[in-house]
């Protein structure tokens, strides 16, 4: 590129004495010198500096010009396309957010902790995204952005970006069915998506997604099955339970050696209320703990309440298949029981609450269930 150089000095002066009319001209000139020709890397970055330099004189709409020719340019000059996508016109950077290839990651990242929802909005709606990417998309995007970028086939998501927008999409059903649809969502992920989705977007899902709506729902009714085997005839006998365990909580008598006496006699209605008004969580929470295979939730909440081996045992007799427990997973669980810190135990179960009853929460607290010190 030799016979360039002469005119890459003249095109310096330019961009210092030209008028606007010059340097518009210098600018498409260089453009397209630099497309039309084959250029070493040296030669496109000075190419590149030389536009970038014209590209601060000139007007937005000529920038934007610019940009959506360089958005579909695979050579363009990477120092360029950085200029453009950071540019707070998003007439300008929307065509290079969008679409060049020439745009790394790390610079979308940056993009997305700098700059608007309206270029958050164009990374959205790139052909493919990485997880780190996405990643902050979802946590700084808007209600438009998470829509976006959830319905965009060529994303991936982290399973912290999965929980994140299933979060959001508790109150926000074209969130939650756009999240349902897609092909790459894991099956726990999709579990927990249904449990808090609205009626209507479940019978959707049901429709469109029957690969992964139909094993839930089997798995759902055999959980409804053993607990109706345990309880019976609910309608009834659940207000009444209601009523009795809800009276003695009101009085102050509500206590470890209530839930003990319900579990020891199999009341799983009184049980299942009583833990429910103790813990402050929801009841099907404390079902769901009653009867998971998984004990971790019921010791933990148990031992959050300092409640004794005895009564911790009732209640996983009271959970368990046929209400049997062999000797050595009892021995197990008495082990297991022993080794969860109390004030751990607590923390766990204010986490518990912050994310079932939001409005009780401290703003960002989230706390993992670290539920031993060994």
């Amino acid at each position: 590129m030799t016979k360039a150089n002469p005119f890459l000095n003249e095109l310096d002066a330019v961009v210092s004495r030209g008028t606007p009319e010059s340097r518009a001209r210098a600018l498409w000139h260089t453009t397209d010198l630099m497309i039309a020709g084959h250029h070493s890397e040296d030669e496109i970055w000075t190419l590149g500096a030389v536009i970038g330099r014209l590209a601060d004189e000139i007007e937005v709409a000529a920038r934007a010009q610019l940009a959506e020719r360089l958005a579909r340019f695979n050579d363009a000059p990477v120092n360029v396309i950085h200029k453009l996508a950071f540019d707070d016109s998003i007439d300008v950077a929307g065509p290079v957010l969008k679409e060049s290839e020439k745009l790394e990651p790390y610079a979308m990242v940056a993009n997305v902790c700098l700059k608007s929802q309206s270029h958050l909005l164009a990374i959205s709606k790139r052909e493919s995204l990485v997880e780190m990417v996405t990643d902050v998309l979802v946590t700084r995007g808007d209600q438009e952005v998470v829509t976006s970028v959830a319905s965009n086939k060529g994303a991936r998501f982290s399973e912290s970006g999965f929980r994140h927008m299933i979060e959001q999409a508790e109150n926000d059903s074209v969130l939650a069915e756009r999240l349902g649809l897609r092909q790459d969502i894991p099956r726990h992920v999709f579990e927990q998506l249904v449990a808090k989705a609205s009626d209507e977007v479940k019978k959707r899902l049901q429709r469109e997604r029957p690969d992964m709506v139909k094993p839930i729902q089997s798995t759902l009714a055999n959980v409804a099955s053993e607990l109706q085997s345990k309880l019976g005839p609910t309608s009834k006998s659940y207000a009444s339970a209601k009523q009795a365990v809800t009276a003695l909580h009101r009085q102050g008598k509500l206590n470890e050696n209530s839930i003990s006496s319900y579990a020891r006699t199999r009341k799983l209605e009184e049980v299942t209320i009583g833990l429910s008004l103790l813990c402050a969580l929801p009841e099907d929470l404390i079902e769901r703990a009653l009867s998971d295979t998984n004990r971790e939730t019921l010791l933990t909440l148990a031992r959050a309440h300092r409640f004794s081996w005895d009564t911790t045992m009732s209640l996983l007799f009271l959970g368990a298949r046929d209400h049997r427990i062999g000797s050595t997973e009892l021995k197990d669980l008495k082990d297991e029981f022993g080794r969860l810190n109390i004030e751990t135990s607590r923390g766990v179960l204010k986490s518990y609450q912050s994310r079932n009853n939001p409005g009780d929460a401290n703003p960002g607290e989230k706390r993992q269930p670290a539920l031993a010190v060994r």
